[in-house]
């Protein structure tokens, strides 16, 4: 099977912050994903465990084994999870997803990328420097920046009405993408969501 299809894929990363105060804010968009995936899969099919400062879900998909993590260990301390646990696993950074928000996309819009850098995201910044590489794949969730206020309030708290429906629409597509990325590949993937956010752009 060529490099790069969905089958290298051994870990996928939803980024967040752990406790019932930041549950659903914008910040939590990969611990959302992380849930819906665990949730669409059958019961028993993934076992929970705490490794690595992590909530580690360990499973298959499609035949092959696979993990699921959230970091507890706050956002900005991220790759003080990831990396450790890729160590002890003998994950390499291009068999990683990472799911995160994105300020500079708008609210519920999604954006596929292999590698690149942390875009100012803190999350990505310290996994980065701590498995030192960028060569993971990135699913990305827009959230937006706020009209006024703080950055770091704005992140650490949810949408509402509209906002709060597009924002769920986004977190389902976002498990449809790692889902396809894992059984098609990220080219793949790429083509078809990153495709389906310009189209749409463009018709408004």
């Amino acid at each position: 099977m060529a490099p790069g299809v969905g089958s290298c894929i051994k870990l996928i990363v939803g980024l967040g912050n752990p406790g019932v105060e930041y549950a659903n804010s914008r910040h939590n968009a990969g611990f959302m994903v992380i849930e819906k995936l665990l949730a669409g899969f059958p019961e028993g099919r993934f076992t929970e465990s705490h490794l690595a400062e992590s909530r580690v879900f360990t499973g298959r998909f499609r035949g092959k084994n696979l993990v699921l993590q959230m970091p507890q260990t706050y956002m900005n301390l991220s790759g003080n999870a990831v990396a450790p646990l890729c160590r002890r696993m003998e994950i390499k950074p291009q068999e990683v997803i990472v799911i995160s928000d994105d300020l500079d996309l708008a609210p519920g819009r999604l954006r596929l990328r292999q590698g690149g850098s942390d875009g100012g995201h803190n999350g990505l910044k310290s996994i980065i420097a701590e498995l030192g590489s960028a060569d993971f794949k990135r699913v990305r969730i827009g959230i937006g920046r706020p009209e006024s206020g703080k950055t770091a309030d704005y992140v650490l708290s949810g949408f509402e009405g509209d906002g709060e429906k597009a924002f769920a629409a986004a977190i389902e597509r976002a498990a449809e993408a790692v889902k396809t990325i894992l059984g098609a590949g990220m080219s793949t993937a790429m083509n078809k969501f990153n495709a389906a956010e310009k189209n749409d752009t463009e018709k408004k």
